[in-house]
């Protein structure tokens, strides 16, 4: 771990964690003692903390209030000020407390080349400095025979959209040409049917605050104005690698939609009200249509599902049962290995594999044997203690995200067998991980690739007496 002593700045000086740690100290909910220090892991970042207080339910019926909070919210107050001031955005921290005299702090300054984790240890190690999981580097298909649905009818949409909007301020061609510039791409004529009625500014409303109610109702979701018409490709779904790495991409025969992240033919023009977009679909799964629409879920990583078959049909609600095309066929993508899914990786292998978790597994150790070779395996992550012979990883020749516990990293370094091909990887942490062989390991991890370390700054002074 790369430690060094303290700077001059107020976030490393101890005063400036003391009434910090007199709180924990005093409202922690173990009471430590001389004998039995009190390990205490937090974060404190600009814009929120976590810390493991004991805190005073309010009675019955009632919100807490802020002064019942008031001395946690100066104390942190305190660090939050002197991380503005030197720059930083968060930081964790582990600490023993002890009763009275001197207690020592660990401040753990968080890597350029790590994501957010679980406090005190760092997520994602971005080994590889832009890489991206492969899910999110898979462009849609070619569907050379796709067509819009017979439904497709701009003229009907606009008129009907005229009939049920009178006041509405529709776009110019000038405007829808900028858009199209802008996107680099023609917008297909129903969309541009739909914004020649409305362009759906709010200052087009004026004082008429029903007439995004009426604009709602009329065009099936909550329209987006043109100009903030954008492309749902596969980086405008963001995903933290631990998750990412996790999906899988596939389109079986029968889908309508791909089951892409996302697509450069997917045009995001509205919203259902609950976060989900809707979108103009132009790269259509084998069974899809040209243009039809498609819901964007903001609580899945990958796929989408079809609403309609035109945005006709969307204006005049002629929508069919919402389907997927996610649905595999064949063994899947990703597979789960624990006490309450596959009973083994036997069960889990075969060529089409790409992702491999191993859980909670009460049994012998697993061998890798049965998945050395596949030549689509590119995520491994293993519970600690479930690996037989971590040194079976090295046979997994198309890894790109590797999780595994502290020891199994550790016989990996030590036999200089790091998968050198890994983008990213992470330290899986489990139960009440010490802080410190978890950041060797990850110092060392990231000493292979040249990134940045984590620092670590020990900072020492005296609480004084328990009140």
């Amino acid at each position: 771990m790369a430690d060094r002593n303290p700077p001059l700045s107020s976030v490393h000086d101890f005063s400036t964690w003391a009434p910090v740690l007199r709180l924990l100290r005093d409202n922690s909910p173990r009471q430590a003692t001389v004998s039995s220090p009190l390990r205490v892991t937090g974060r404190i970042g600009r814009q929120g903390w976590s810390l493991p207080l004991r805190r005073q339910a309010p009675p019955n019926g009632q919100a807490a209030q802020a002064e019942d909070v008031r001395d946690e919210t100066e104390a942190v107050e305190r660090v939050r000020q002197a991380l503005v001031e030197a720059g930083i955005d968060e930081i964790s921290f582990t600490t023993k407390i002890v009763p009275a005299g001197e207690t020592a702090i660990r401040l753990l300054a968080r890597s350029p080349a790590t994501e957010s984790g679980l406090d005190p240890h760092p997520g994602a190690l971005l080994l590889v400095e832009g890489a991206v999981p492969q899910p999110w580097r898979c462009l849609p298909d070619p569907v050379p025979g796709a067509v819009p649905a017979a439904s497709a009818a701009p003229v009907l949409l606009e008129r009907t959209l005229r009939e049920r909007l009178p006041d509405a301020v529709g776009a110019t061609e000038t405007e829808i040409e900028n858009v199209e510039t802008r996107l680099g791409l023609a917008l297909p004529e129903e969309l541009k049917a739909l914004y020649r009625v409305t362009r759906a500014r709010w200052e087009d409303w004026g004082d008429d605050h029903a007439a995004p109610a009426r604009e709602c109702a009329a065009v099936g979701c909550e329209l987006f104005p043109l100009d903030d018409v954008y492309v749902a490709d596969a980086s405008s779904r963001h995903s933290l690698w631990k998750f990412a790495a996790m999906e899988a991409v596939v389109t079986p025969p029968h889908a309508a939609v791909q089951g892409l992240v996302g697509s450069p033919g997917w045009l995001v023009f509205g919203d259902n009200g609950g976060g989900d977009r809707l979108a103009v679909d132009l790269t259509p799964g084998p069974r899809g249509h040209l243009g039809q629409i498609i819901m964007i879920g903001h609580e899945e990583n990958v796929g989408a599902s079809l609403v309609a078959d035109s945005l006709t049909d969307l204006v005049l609600d002629r929508l069919g049962e919402p389907l997927d095309g996610s649905c595999e066929d064949g063994p899947p993508a990703v597979a789960h290995v624990n006490i309450r899914s596959l009973p083994s990786i036997e069960a889990a292998a075969h060529p089409g594999l790409e992702v491999l978790s191993i859980g909670v597994w009460e049994a012998e150790p697993l061998s890798l044997a049965p998945v050395v070779g596949l030549p689509r395996l590119r995520t491994l992550v293993a519970h600690p203690g479930t690996l037989a012979d971590p040194l079976e990883i090295v046979g997994l020749t198309a890894l790109e995200y590797l999780e595994i516990g502290p020891e199994e990293w550790r016989v990996l370094l030590d036999a200089g067998a790091v998968p050198r091909g890994l983008s990213a990887a992470a330290v899986k942490v489990h139960g009440d991980q010490d802080v410190a062989p978890v950041r060797s390991v990850v110092n060392e991890l990231l000493a292979i690739w040249g990134r940045p370390p984590i620092i670590q700054t020990t900072l020492r002074g005296d609480l004084g007496p328990v009140p």
